[in-house]
């Protein structure tokens, strides 16, 4: 295809005004892509390179590719996934009306941060698009969702706006940034968008972010005052984000209503760091939801309450009154199982009303969309029967918000059939009944075959051929057909068509009114069903703010809910949460572990904190005797307790936390050049810097990844900073190897040790899981050596050293190599295969026979 044709001309128009997309380019049934665009998406999409213009040289002609129209949101799926954009360029007439070049236009740009399709949306998890403004030590943050209509935003101020704003970048996990040109400047922040949220990253226009235009942008998306926006960049960046919205899609966003601008007094701030070392949303080794706190409280129904159980869990509550009214919901609801599963079941039928409608204003909803709508709505009002009885303040304020638009359903059950078909465009989804034209035309279509039937019979008894037919066909539309042999007898008033072998083919000006007739009842009834369609899903569209409250509702309702079922089913506690400074549970559990580990019983424990005399716990013991498992578990049942949620143990009382830090573990950031003890250092740093005393720390091993003294240094200072209430005095849980820590007890106030009881029998060891006042007797080094797996002669070699360093403080010198003795023991690396089978057999089930070839077979192996 020629560079210069009008049509490639009106092409690279187009693509110079959206530099940055890859063009889907409307070309009849099919969206064509050319030059750079064609070669990524050939590669991207695995579609065939071609080109048109081949009577030129290879290295003239144009590249192109292309996909049909009707299955191009698949492709557009796996381009965004890919962190593409896409503009949809659409022709904007009817190319067999068109004069010249049909007129083309983009009508959407798709990216990762606007997508609304339901194919490229994750149903249990928000899709945000943020936009974040700096301005020299103040920052902004706007989050958008587009496909539910939630819009937030908050600011930061002062010389610690950084670690806050990639705390909040980290709780929402944008797929797309929109960042002001101070943000795009800042490396720090590319870096942190890039490695850590694996973003796409869009530079904002200096325009869409400066003051004026953005105010004017945030008063006409949500009117003036607009939630008392604080001017500077907050404000900006709420506006830019809506001109980046009007810019890209082109379309009704009123369903974006109203902005919710919160402050950092309101939800508990956690870090990247925090939430994925407690796995709160996914697990740390395969980042899957199956073995984090997330899988176990979510027994959701719907896919509203989906999205916000995960949005309760990112953003615990730091008001005692508000946690108040939702532990008042849960205990209603634990309270009457029945009822619980009554509305478990009606939940469950609630179709996705947030998105449904968003496509409604957006524009993109089909007839099955509206019928889900409806069918979605319907269930509220046997919902709003069911929550009746409960006298918790939120369920009555939640019970008189579901609205199920009995107007709305009755229009939209009246006009769509049950079952529409997917798309609007080719009509059948109109009721019987509902628009007396509709009705007419569609007699006109039914009657067709009756009206060709009798003017058959009629040319027929007209002309005495017998054999004379009515027939249609897509070229020349209905004729009549009259076979050679009674050729003299067709009349004058025939008008010749077509001449065939054994026949000819004639119309008639009566033949030709009927045609026209049908084929225009067809067109007619088809644009007229549309019409309807668009009049039906705009009185929907209407009601927005509406259905978004009774969808915010369902939502409340149904993680309420969840968290009841999940407590009475696991035997959870409702906790007292105060102002206090008190972390005090009773027979605390894992509500992870506790439910991996089925089939065993799960130790609990008790936990005392305070900012007096418990507030540090050094907690000593041997390695996977369950140190990291009790931090952890008081750090998810003080979550817990501030989300709403009841919490696995016998009595709790947790006084507000306003943030929970972690440093467990570290693995070497090889690809960043940071190795584990520059990776814990950094993170003990931004701890201690951003902790206060209303915090709660879990410090895992600091200091193992340098030399002993060096380690033990540190660990000491920051564990004497912790304790001081004059530079820090937080809450801390601050497990060690390091024994000589425990002397600490009774040198510096509120500092008192525990370990993890273990019992030494011979040289075996048995783990207890208990928590016990007091230092841990020995370290059980060797003990745990073995029971991994370590040869019997490297644990002999072990204790022989570890007697001298303890009579005389100085190793043994080192031992050559012994000769073979030809002994082995099922402890040596050599035989581990032997041990593994003598663990998997079944003694039980295991006949004579099999024992004794089992044991042939392992001597052999021996």
């Amino acid at each position: 295809m020629a560079e210069g044709t009008p049509m490639m001309l009106q092409y690279h128009k187009i693509k110079a005004d959206h530099p940055d997309c890859i063009l889907f380019f409307r070309l009849g049934d099919f969206y064509e892509m050319f030059n750079e665009d064609a070669k990524t998406a050939s590669r991207e999409l695995e579609l065939t390179l071609t080109s048109r213009d081949r009577t030129r040289p290879p290295e003239e002609r144009t590249p192109m590719c292309g996909v049909p129209y009707h299955a191009a949101e698949a492709y557009i799926s796996r381009l965004i996934a890919k962190g593409y954009k896409v503009a949809i360029c659409e022709q904007m007439e009817d190319p067999a009306t068109a004069k010249g070049l049909v007129d083309r236009d983009i009508i959407r740009i798709v990216t990762p941060g606007t997508v609304i399709e339901e194919t490229m949306l994750e149903e249990g998890k928000n899709n945000f698009l943020c936009a974040l403004c700096l301005e020299e030590e103040k920052a902004g943050l706007c989050f958008a969702d587009l496909s539910t209509g939630e819009v937030s935003a908050t600011g930061f101020a002062g010389p610690g706006w950084r670690e806050h704003v990639e705390n909040e970048l980290g709780r929402f996990s944008p797929r797309e940034v929109l960042l002001s040109s101070e943000a795009w400047e800042d490396p720090l922040l590319q870096d942190f968008l890039r490695s850590r949220l694996d973003c796409r990253r869009e530079r904002g226009g200096e325009e869409a972010f400066a003051p004026g235009p953005a105010a004017r942008a945030v008063e006409k998306q949500f009117g003036p005052g607009a939630e008392g926006l604080p001017a500077g960049p907050v404000t900006r960046c709420v506006g830019a984000l809506m001109s980046y919205l009007y810019d890209t899609q082109k379309t009704d966003l009123s369903h974006l209503s109203s902005v919710n601008y919160y402050t950092t007094g309101e939800f508990m701030e956690l870090d990247l760091t925090a939430r994925r070392n407690l796995e709160l949303t996914e697990t740390l080794r395969g980042g899957e939801k199956k073995g984090s706190l997330l899988w176990v409280l979510d027994k959701t129904c719907t896919p509203m309450g989906h999205r916000l159980i995960r949005s309760w869990l990112e953003r615990p509550l730091l008001s005692p009154v508000q946690i108040g009214k939702r532990q008042g919901a849960v205990a209603d609801l634990v309270g009457d199982s029945v009822a619980r599963q009554e509305i478990a079941r009606e939940l469950k039928e609630v179709t996705d009303l947030e998105r449904l409608i968003g496509r409604v204003v957006y524009g993109t909803a089909g007839g099955r969309d509206l019928v889900s709508l409806s069918r979605g709505l319907g269930r509220l009002p046997d919902l709003r029967l069911l929550l009746s009885p409960f006298q918790s303040s939120l369920l009555s304020v939640l019970r008189e918000s579901l609205d199920d638009l009995a107007d709305l359903r009755g229009q939209i059950d009246a006009a769509f059939v049950e079952e529409p078909p997917f798309s609007v465009r080719e009509g059948g989804f109109i009721r019987d009944g509902y628009d007396a034209e509709v009705d007419r035309l569609r007699g006109i279509l039914t009657g067709g075959k009756d009206m060709v039937a009798a003017m058959e019979a009629q040319e027929k008894e007209k002309t005495g051929i017998k054999s004379l037919k009515v027939g249609f066909n897509k070229v020349f539309g209905y004729y009549i057909e009259v076979s050679k042999a009674n050729y003299a007898q067709v009349p004058d008033t025939y008008i010749r068509k077509q001449t065939l072998v054994n026949c000819e083919r004639f119309i008639t000006p009566e033949l030709k009114e009927m045609e026209h007739t049908i084929l225009t009842a067809q067109d007619q009834l088809t644009a007229l069903e549309y019409q309807l369609f668009c009049q039906v899903r705009q009185a929907a569209a209407d009601r927005v703010a509406d259905i978004q409250r009774s969808a915010a509702a369902v939502a409340q309702v149904d993680v309420l809910c969840s968290f009841a079922r999940v407590a009475a089913e696991n035997g959870y506690c409702m906790p007292q949460v105060d102002l206090s400074d008190v972390i005090d549970i009773s027979e605390g559990r894992h509500p992870v572990v506790e439910k991996t580990r089925k089939g065993e019983l799960f130790v609990p424990n008790d936990t005392h904190m305070d900012g007096k005399e418990d507030m540090v716990s050094i907690i000593t013991g041997p390695n996977m005797a369950g140190k990291s498992t009790y931090m952890r578990q008081v750090a998810l049942i003080v979550l817990m307790a501030q989300m709403g949620s009841f919490v696995p143990a016998k009595a709790a009382r947790v006084g507000i936390v306003d943030r929970v830090f972690t440093r467990i573990g570290a693995s070497d950031d090889l690809s960043a050049g940071q190795s584990t003890f520059m990776v814990e250092m950094t993170e003990v740093a931004e701890l201690l810097k951003n902790a206060t005393a209303k915090s709660l720390l879990i410090l895992d091993e600091i200091g193992r990844g340098t030399s002993t003294y060096d380690g033990m240094a540190i660990a000491r200072a920051v564990l004497e900073f912790c304790a001081d209430r004059r530079r820090l005095g937080a809450k801390t849980l601050f497990a060690t190897h390091y024994h000589e820590l425990t002397d600490l007890e009774g040198e510096i106030g509120g500092v008192k040790n525990y370990n993890i009881a273990a019992k030494k029998k011979k040289d075996d060891i048995l783990f207890l899981r208990k928590i016990v006042r007091g230092p841990a007797a020995a370290s059980y080094g060797i003990e745990v050596a073995k029971l991994a797996g370590v040869p019997d002669k490297v644990i002999s070699r072990a204790k022989v050293i570890l007697d001298q360093l303890e009579t005389e403080g100085v190793p043994l010198p080192a031992v050559s190599a012994a000769p073979e003795d030809g002994q082995f023991s099922l402890g040596d690396l050599g035989a581990q295969s032997v041990a593994d089978r003598l663990r998997a057999v079944d003694v039980d089930t295991l006949t004579p026979i099999e024992a004794m070839n089992l044991l042939y077979e392992m001597k052999k192996e021996l």
